[in-house]
């Protein structure tokens, strides 16, 4: 059952990619300057319809698939220093590969299980300004996020999570918010994930509801209101939004803080990255403080197309803001899947039950695992990467030293 919903969902975007492909757009996609380290600012130029309240009406579905598909990664390849944009040579690359992936689907069966021969993936490359980019992440200029802070960075090496090689099981605080099934983290939700990623902006006098494929739903109330007071946070913040001309402005502050030291299990925090993202930080245990905050702006550029931008602080854990711009596609026709995480709620205790039993092996003379046999190790480098960089990285070595601190004795 789920293979055929998978296929359907990709005949569904490859029709509705035809569509939008076909339809004019009313302005022209952002052109690549001829100086590949310039950023342009969003167009404004498109004017979308009005709600009958008087807002700009943005309320469609969308999908964040292709910039997952197309391995333009969070943080950009290395190899393309400061430039914001590919040059022809890697256009060709990223072109054949995304080609190649929709080479991969076959013809769809009179029952409709299957795609018709394309997932649109190289039509997206080729037809989308973002379809030359060189990363997600806009600023700093090298495309790399910023350092953390020397607390941030000690937090970030000593935290658990189910990614970090070595570490054993003994609780529900050895886990971060996504292993549960609770929260992917903010502004981590707004990214693409490797799968479920579908977005629905839905639109009422005086809010904006933004409702995500995996895990949480943003409303956002429209106009001038005070944020909630300091002692009450939440996964996703607490977001206040206005407008700016044909933009939609989002504030957001009281987001979760905490970190993935603590045994506390209401003071921990999601990371603010998630490493299903490609090319973030692995681990899930970056900190997040009480001063954290984003500011987003969606633009229209089409009536298919929306560029979000958003620029987060943390003063207390990245040495200075990071911004990123990616493209939302409108798809109507996208169908939204449950969630189902680990069905039953099972995951977990089975992940613990494990762990101490195997514990209880090494101590009655078992060899202990290296860090190069656990498998959690292959998540701890670098796996994903554009083929435009042609960069593919060699066979990872030992992942980087992650203090990994062994569970508490004691079962509970």
């Amino acid at each position: 059952m789920t293979c055929n919903r998978f296929a359907s969902r990709l005949f569904t975007a490859a029709t509705a990619l035809a569509a939008v492909l076909a339809t004019p757009t009313g302005v022209a996609a952002q052109e690549r300057p001829a100086d590949l380290t310039e950023l342009p600012p969003v167009p404004t130029d498109y004017t979308p319809e009005k709600t009958a309240w008087g807002d700009y009406n943005f309320s469609h579905t969308y999908q964040i698939e292709y910039l997952n598909n197309a391995r333009i990664l969070f943080q950009r390849p290395k190899v393309f220093g400061n430039r914001v944009w590919i040059n022809d040579e890697e256009f060709a690359r990223r072109v054949s590969a995304a080609e190649r992936s929709d080479s991969n689907y076959a013809p769809a069966s009179e029952n409709g299980v299957g795609t018709p021969g394309t997932e649109g993936l190289s039509e997206w490359v080729k037809t989308s300004s973002f379809g030359k980019r060189t990363s997600m992440l806009v600023s700093p200029a090298d495309g790399q996020l910023p350092a953390l802070t020397p607390q941030a960075q000690a937090l970030y090496k000593a935290g658990r999570s189910g990614w970090v090689p070595l570490q054993e099981y003994d609780w529900v605080d050895d886990f971060d918010s996504w292993d549960r099934c609770v929260s992917r983290g903010y502004p981590a939700s707004m990214y693409p994930f490797r799968y479920n990623n579908g977005i629905r902006i839905f639109q009422a006098p005086g809010y904006v509801i933004i409702n995500l494929e995996m895990l949480g739903t943003r409303v956002v109330p429209i106009g001038d209101q005070p944020h909630w007071p300091s002692e009450v946070e939440a996964w996703m913040g607490n977001s206040r939004g206005h407008w700016e001309g044909k933009t939609l402005v989002i504030e957001t502050t009281n987001i979760k803080s905490g970190d993935s030291v603590t045994h506390d299990i209401y003071a921990r925090a999601a990371s603010p990255l998630n490493m299903a993202t490609q090319h973030v930080p692995p681990f899930n245990t970056i900190p997040t403080s009480a001063k954290a905050k984003t500011v987003e702006r969606l633009t229209m550029t089409g009536p298919n197309t929306l560029v979000h931008e958003l620029t987060y602080s943390d003063p207390e854990v990245f040495t200075q803001p990071w911004t990123t711009r990616v493209e939302w596609i409108r798809d109507d026709d996208y169908n939204f899947f449950e969630y189902a995480c680990h069905e039953g709620n099972v995951q977990v205790r089975n992940y613990i039950t494990a762990s101490r039993a195997h514990r209880q092996q090494i101590a009655a003379g078992a060899e202990a695992p290296s860090i190069e046999g656990d498998d959690r190790s292959r998540f701890a480098n670098q796996f994903d990467y554009d083929p435009a960089a042609n960069d593919r990285p060699a066979p990872p070595g030992p992942p980087p030293a992650a203090a990994a601190q062994p569970a508490r004795s004691g079962a509970r």
